[in-house]
């Protein structure tokens, strides 16, 4: 009996690890070298030249490579940026076959799909002494659940529970920490009543 009972818990193993393989197989990974980024270059592991590693979910440059050096983005243009996201916000593979990343897969939005991205940002000013003023600001951000209620621009859980202030409409901010030398801001600015913390969402 133990011996069919081992025998049954291998067989499990084995059709549980095939499944799996075949559905990465199926999808496209970046080293194949066939996925593009949003400019159309083909996306290769570790870091680009803009500061993207979308291997490793994670954007580390300046503010405005984060947006291919656009005009609108200038004024900005030495400030600090790092993003995190998780595979729900921006996958490291293409399993619908588009040839791009994928985004919420397997959801028709990224409402429900538990997507959730950080900005970390800093940079300096000169404050109206002349002296240089140091900044930073961090911002929790989560696809909401779908069941959630918009209010007046507030997200909010199905029994009424506020999430966080909307931002790109399916999203909610969870937390925000700020710090300005110069402008009298010091640690966490927001906090979601639910929670801070980025999973189960």
């Amino acid at each position: 009996m133990k011996r069919i009972l081992l025998m049954l818990i291998a067989l499990g193993f084995f059709v549980f690890f095939n499944t799996a393989s075949a559905a990465k197989d199926e999808c496209t990974m970046i080293q194949s070298g066939e996925l593009l980024a949003s400019d159309g270059s083909v996306i290769k592991t570790g870091f680009d030249k803009w500061g993207y590693n979308y291997q490793g979910h994670i954007f580390n440059g300046k503010y405005c490579d984060a947006y291919r050096d656009a005009v609108w983005c200038q004024p900005y243009k030495d400030d600090n940026l790092m993003m995190k996201w998780n595979d729900a916000w921006l996958s490291n593979k293409d399993c619908d076959g588009d040839g791009l990343l994928d985004r919420h897969y397997g959801f028709n939005s990224y409402i429900g799909s538990g997507a959730w991205l950080t900005n970390h940002m800093s940079g300096e000013y000169e404050g109206t002494q002349g002296e240089v003023c140091k900044w930073n600001y961090f911002v929790k951000i989560v696809a909401v659940p779908h069941d959630a209620v918009l209010m007046s621009g507030i997200w909010y859980t199905e029994d009424g529970t506020e999430i966080g202030p909307v931002i790109w409409g399916s999203f909610a901010i969870i937390q925000q920490v700020e710090n300005d030398s110069c402008g009298d801001l010091h640690g966490i600015q927001y906090h979601s009543p639910v929670r801070a913390g980025l999973g189960n969402w």
